[in-house]
């Protein structure tokens, strides 16, 4: 990026994804987090956390939403709920459900808890947890019928892919019988553990294609009921998305140890060091710090997005998905197919189809963070 290049006009962030912890009780084949921190940082503590959110709320931040790993994993998260309450957030809790009891919902909507989102493996036990890697189904249906009956919005969400992409119909029944306000369905992101796993979770495109009509289908059908948001796959399109609204514009990330991020995988770029909330204010870090103004705005864009009509619209892509497939991450997004490195995802595709592998791969399990690497004090 040229230094001496007029600057973007700085939009006002919307979301703040409060990453608690990455300790987790699931062990999904298609996790992007990593399973440490970096040595001799633990997770951020209570009044740290309490502290980035105030300053959040200053920023104009509209909305927190409290996630991980398992942020339910946190015996801190009802205080860290009702200081986000306090700084005039909206809360969201992002959670597998393992852990979220009657008592423990109560207790958190008491201190101002706005809704729950739901992760889905399946709509049916045994494959649900064959993908989790553990027994969770059952304790994600209670938990579902607890928050609607404690009167919060749920959402759904599930990651698609090979092995569930068949149940798709299933799985929308399932969330309208859950009265589930919102579903997202959104195909698996091959960063992390997902990209190690590539040949046992990417699907055919005629999986993904019917897979396409069929959201469409229940979305039209559904409208004014629940929402149905179906998020395609980049490995099948021919533009790339505008991952997080585009880099450094609406959205902050903060990892468990404090590091600030434009998006919640940009710590897969190697190449990029990040500001923490425990040495600077987030509002220094959105504006001023390096990792979120490299690739903000066009000026940073090489040919063919430089000169493209859609620069303004899908601002350059992935660059997470740019830096893993190419080794640079200001290269043009591998899931457009105007950009000079799209054989490279071609070929990432074919080889995870290919006859000769395995029908059913097996999947390698997330690990979950060594003992010790909890909160601090």
């Amino acid at each position: 990026m040229n230094p001496s290049a007029p600057q973007p006009q700085l939009s006002r962030p919307l979301g703040l994804l409060a990453e608690l912890t990455y300790r987790c009780p699931l062990h999904c084949p298609y996790c992007s987090n990593p399973t440490r921190l970096p040595a001799g940082r633990g997770e951020m503590a209570t009044a740290d956390w309490k502290r980035v959110l105030g300053e959040a709320a200053q920023l104009g931040i509209l909305h927190v939403m409290f996630s991980g790993g398992e942020p339910l994993q946190r015996p801190d998260l009802v205080e860290l709920v009702a200081g986000a309450r306090e700084a005039g957030l909206y809360t969201n809790l992002i959670t597998s459900a393992v852990g979220l009891t009657r008592p423990r919902l109560e207790e958190l909507k008491r201190a101002g808890l706005d809704s729950v989102q739901i992760s889905f493996q399946s709509d049916q036990a045994p494959l649900a947890d064959g993908i989790a890697g553990t027994e969770a189904h059952a304790l994600k249906l209670a938990a579902a019928g607890l928050v609607r009956e404690l009167g919060l919005p749920l959402t759904v969400n599930v990651v698609l892919h090979k092995g569930n992409l068949d149940r798709l119909e299933a799985l929308i029944a399932m969330a309208e019988g859950l009265d589930a306000q919102r579903l997202e369905l959104a195909n698996t992101q091959y960063y992390g553990w997902a990209f190690q796993n590539k040949a046992a979770l990417m699907p055919s495109l005629a999986q993904v294609e019917g897979a396409e009509r069929i959201a469409a289908s229940a979305a039209r059908r559904l409208a004014g009921k629940m929402e149905v948001l179906y998020v395609k796959p980049d490995y099948y399109g021919t533009r790339p998305k505008p991952c997080m609204n585009g880099w450094g514009r609406r959205y902050i990330t903060v990892n468990p140890a404090g590091d600030v991020l434009p998006c919640p995988t940009s710590g897969e770029i190697k190449a990029l060091r990040f500001d923490s909330v425990r040495d600077r204010p987030l509002e220094w870090i959105w504006r001023e710090s390096e990792a979120f103004n490299l690739f903000r705005g066009t000026q940073w864009m090489p040919e063919p997005c430089q000169s493209c009509d859609q620069r303004e619209i899908d601002f350059g892509g992935c660059r997470c998905q740019a830096a893993l497939l190419t080794g640079d991450a200001a290269n043009t997004d591998p899931a457009c197919d105007l950009s000079p490195f799209r054989d490279r995802l071609t070929a990432v595709v074919e080889r995870a189809q290919a006859p000769t592998a395995a029908d059913s791969p097996a999947y390698r399990f997330r690990a979950n963070p060594m003992a010790g690497e909890g909160l601090e004090r």
